[in-house]
């Protein structure tokens, strides 16, 4: 991928643009760190951040955009819908709180966050199906930009697709070089998502991955920035994490090397080394 800098995009199926490279904030504690997470990686460029109500952080991302002082229209806002919020009323609800806790008039971004909770296993598709009615109907009245889905696999694809009016633009999944979802990823193709890929360093497990280290001193890049490197390469988007401003910085230098073949397939190589990747299906949220 000929990709030069952080301000570059990928075009969603509906024509929206998203930066390459989002700000991710899983497991990022509200409050003084999430603020500060936040606004040391909008001063390092990003101008993409990715949140979720499930993360509890919502109010300290969106103090930290509007401290910023960035205009809205320059910064792509995601956030997601949780398990406890799935069905039509629900769901609209659930838009209105994630609004107002950013304090943003639109989102850039609003995603199903899982495909089959727990609580309604026995009714997961049509749930989804009133979950996704009520967000077309917040893209008609201009609350978000674009939709999409986040864990789905393609039954969940399948039986979202027979009554949704509007196309998913992204499928967010863990995606590192031990976890492909080749299958996954094949579908997002042919459907023409957006794979997005949260945990790009298999939350940490591959920094110290002995492969990783030889091609990041090959190129003399860190381990990090080579695995966010291999995840443009493969053309999905990456969402990195960290609280450490020198990492968050660090995180978007990856625009200056290239990877080879031989490299990338080495990476390839390492699926299925962590294995994190959860059925939707026997998860326990």
């Amino acid at each position: 991928m000929n990709f030069h800098s952080i301000e570059d995009t990928y075009t969603l199926n509906n024509g929206v643009e998203i930066p390459i490279i989002g700000f991710g904030t899983w497991q990022t504690p509200d409050g003084d760190i999430a603020k500060h997470a936040v606004e040391v990686a909008l001063n390092a460029g990003y101008r993409h951040i990715d949140t979720a109500a499930a993360y509890g952080n919502e109010k300290s991302v969106g103090q930290a955009i509007k401290k910023s002082g960035i205009n809205r229209h320059d910064l792509f806002i995601t956030t997601k819908l949780w398990d406890a919020d799935h069905g039509y009323q629900s769901t609209k609800a659930a838009i209105d709180r994630s609004l107002q806790n950013l304090k943003v008039d639109y989102l850039d971004l609003y995603l199903i966050h899982w495909p089959n909770p727990v609580a309604m296993r026995d009714h997961w598709a049509e749930a989804n199906a009133e979950s996704w009615r009520a967000m077309e109907e917040a893209v008609q009245a201009g609350k978000i930009r674009a939709i999409g889905v986040s864990n789905f696999r393609k039954r969940h694809l399948d039986e979202l697709l027979k009554t949704a009016e509007i196309k998913p633009v992204v499928n967010q999944i863990m995606l590192n070089p031990s976890d492909l979802q080749s299958d996954v990823v094949k579908v997002n193709n042919k459907l023409g998502l957006l794979s997005e890929a949260y945990s790009p360093l298999g939350t940490g497990g591959l920094l110290g991955n002995e492969t990783v280290k030889e091609i990041a001193s090959e190129v003399g890049k860190s381990p990090a920035q080579v695995l966010i490197r291999w995840s443009l390469e493969h053309g999905f988007l990456p969402l990195p994490k960290s609280v450490h401003d020198k990492y968050i910085q660090a995180n978007v230098e990856v625009f200056d090397f290239n990877l080879n073949s031989e490299q990338m397939n080495k990476l390839d190589s390492l699926h299925g080394v962590s294995g994190l990747a959860t059925d939707p299906d026997t998860a326990n949220f």
